[in-house]
Parts: C-alpha cells; structure tokens; sequence
C-alpha cells in the first residue's frame, strides 16, 4: 500500500528538490491552499529548492502575476516551469505551419507570439495547435465532427496541455488533454510536451541545475501531484519518486467519511497502472 503522510515534512530528509504540480495541490484556480503554501514555504526555508510543474499552456513569464492574484507568495517557489514553455519549441520547428487552432483566444495568447505561425482553416492547415478548448462551457464532444476531418487529412496535434480536466473553484473544466486523447482514440497523431512526457522533466532538471549549479541526485528529487495520469505517471517514467495528492481534481471521491480511502487510493493508480510513493489527502 502507498505509505500515507500526515505531513510532507516526514520525508523531507530525503529530498533536496520538489517538482510540484500548481492547479489542484496549490491552488483552485481561485484561491490558494493556505496549508499547502505553508508547507511549500517551510520546505524552502529548510533548503529544499521547490520548483512549480505546471501543464498551463503558456510560458512562464505571466505566470508568477497569476500565482500573486490568488494568493500564492514568491516565497513559496524558487522557479516555474511549464508546459507552455517545452510546448513552443514543438511549436517553432514547425513554422510557418499554417496551422489550425483551438484555444481560448485571449488565456493563452502568449504560447503563440514570436514564433512566426500562420494560422489558416482546418482545410489550409499542415497541422493543429491546441491549447485547450474555445469555452469553458463546450465538452469533447463538440469537437467530434472537427476530429474527423482532421483525421482524413492526417494532420498532426500538438498539444500544449496534456491535462484532461482541471478544477476551477468548484467546477471541473475539460483541458486539451481531453481533445488529444480523442483523437489519438481514433488514429490522430498527437505530440506533447508536458507531464507526463520527458520534454518538461527535461526542462526542470536544467532549471534546477542553473539554481544550485550542480547536479542533484535523481533520488533526492520529489514530485507532488494530483493527476495521476499526468504528475504521477510523468514521475514513475522518469524515476523519481512522487507524493500523490488525493484531492484536487478527485475532490473527495477517494475519500471515505471525509478520510482518505486506502482502497480508493490504490485502485485510483492501478487504473492508470502506475505507483505513487507516498500519499496525501491534501499537501499540509
């Protein structure tokens, strides 16, 4: 069974780095976890160096304002990483496309500036770019008929946020995570770049080498996370131990009279046939 913790800091001698998930662990969308921020800030002050890993579809540089809006102090992380960021240069080998794409116009614009894309109609398009779906309100279902025609012309997806829903306050919102899943269902060739592919991974372990200019020690690196097929899988494809947060995007399905539910849990992994080190009902 995957070794319960009260508090992270019953591991911490362990580690000397944490890759943490944002949405979800650090917040909702709207409002930071008070607790998780205390533990991310005490980690820091023992001299862990804690950098955020996050699936956001856009780079970094905008991220730390967002984090300040809902209420997560810079003294809570040393460096960000995102999915935006390893996502742009998938983005760039293939300029000037044209490309199709799909996304919320104005949330992510940034993961698009600079590259020297054109965009056109599905049918002028040499491949989709997506990072997440037009509205909040449509489902993966609006996006069948769309899939199909794409599907007949061979285009390949690139998929700037490998996420299939995320928790916006108390509302679950279907991420382009969703979209690429469907269409790799029906024979879609899909590239992506965030957890749980090795690109980000890649990307933070270069980060943490430029913050404590020397290697660390795979072994003494954790990864905190509530998708499991995202965060957790992205940590047991790389080697590195990974603390599971049973909240977040499950709210309390895994839990039983309001206590986390070890056999909820565990099915929770082997349904996407991966292992969770440790695990938390939420980060404290």
């Amino acid at each position: 069974m995957t070794r319960a913790l009260i508090s992270v800091e019953e591991v911490a001698d362990e580690y000397d780095a944490l890759f943490c998930d944002v949405w979800g662990v650090v917040h909702n969308g709207k409002r930071a976890y008070p607790a998780a921020i205390a533990a991310l800030q005490r980690m820091r002050a023992a001299g862990k160096i804690v950098i955020l890993l996050t699936n956001v579809p856009k780079p970094r540089e905008p991220i730390p304002a967002q984090l300040d809006a809902v209420g997560v102090p810079r003294e809570a992380w040393d460096a960000i990483v995102t999915s935006g960021d390893a996502t742009r240069a998938e983005l760039a080998a293939r300029a000037p496309g044209p490309m199709y794409r799909i996304g919320p116009q104005d949330f992510d614009r940034t993961l698009w500036e600079g590259l020297g894309l054109q965009q056109a109609p599905l049918d002028g398009a040499r491949f989709i770019g997506i990072s997440g779906l037009n509205s909040y309100d449509e489902t993966p279902a609006d996006y069948t008929d769309l899939l199909r025609q794409a599907r007949a012309r061979d285009l390949e997806m690139i998929c700037a946020n490998p996420d299939i829903v995320v928790r916006v306050g108390d509302r679950l919102i279907w991420c382009a995570g969703a979209i690429a899943r469907d269409y790799e269902a029906i024979g879609g060739r899909v590239v992506m770049a965030g957890k749980p592919y090795a690109p980000i991974y890649d990307l933070a372990f270069r980060e943490l080498e430029t913050l404590t200019k020397r290697q660390i020690d795979r072994r003494r690196v954790l990864c905190i996370g509530d998708g499991v097929p995202t965060d957790i899988a992205g940590a047991n494809d790389q080697g590195l131990d990974s603390l599971f947060i049973a909240s977040g995007m499950h709210g309390e399905a895994l839990w039983t009279d309001g206590a986390l539910d070890p056999a909820k849990v565990e099915a929770a992994l082997e349904s996407e046939s991966v292992r969770a080190s440790y695990v938390m009902a939420a980060l404290a």
